[in-house]
């Protein structure tokens, strides 16, 4: 069963001692016990498992975002930052890119970026992955920028995508970019009217706990 948002351990039932004979009493008390036990157990599963099952479960998850304008050198490997953790249960942010993990397990990671373009002709971005200061294979996705629209007014576009990883305790993933023009960057915007819009982040990443690691 559950109280306050949490779910109930039965405690393991207190049986009397038995009788060197049979007795009635005995039995109807033993079998009380018992089925009281058994009652609060099924409760608590159902809690779990039933139509509500994961309402009270915590797994591991951060979230993390910038609010700054990033740039890189043409061609050049550059780390994404991020400056913000919105939200973390045993996932962190180190160093101001590495998010670390405290419990292995496979966990989903997944990300944006808000990119823009001010050269006046298309450009490429370069995506990828470094687990524990290492090239994660395959994990690199190319990106094409259109031309900016006139002088000063540059093309927009979002990316983003996900990843499943493997992560043993303390491990971290990056992600990394480069682009093939300095005019390409990574970009926040402030709050905006007509109609009333938000501020925009520059990068948002999540990692989500997946599973256990498999035997």
């Amino acid at each position: 069963m559950a109280t306050n948002n949490r779910i109930i351990n039965p405690a393991p039932p207190n049986l009397p001692l038995s009788t060197d004979q049979y007795d009635r009493r005995y039995q109807d008390q033993f079998l009380n016990i018992l089925r009281l036990y058994f009652n609060q157990l099924q409760n608590s599963l159902a809690e779990l498992l039933g139509n509500t099952g994961g309402k009270y479960i915590a797994f591991p998850y951060g979230a993390f975002s910038d609010f700054t304008s990033q740039t890189a050198t043409v061609n050049t490997a550059t780390l994404m930052a991020l400056n913000t953790t919105d939200f973390s249960n045993t996932v962190s942010l180190q160093t101001g890119s590495k998010i670390t993990v405290a419990n292995a397990g496979i966990y989903n990671l997944q990300f944006s970026a808000q990119l823009q373009n001010l050269d006046n002709a298309p450009q490429d971005v370069f995506i990828w992955l470094k687990q524990n200061g290492t090239d994660i294979v395959g994990s690199t996705g190319k990106v094409g920028m259109p031309a900016r629209k006139s002088a000063g007014v540059p093309s927009h576009d979002i990316k983003g995508w996900n990843y499943f990883l493997s992560m043993n305790a303390n491990d971290y993933v990056q992600i990394y970019w480069s682009t093939t023009n300095a005019s390409v960057t990574i970009e926040t915007y402030a709050a905006s009217g007509t109609p009333t819009k938000p501020s925009t982040a520059s990068v948002v990443a999540t990692l989500s706990f997946v599973s256990a690691l498999p035997p």
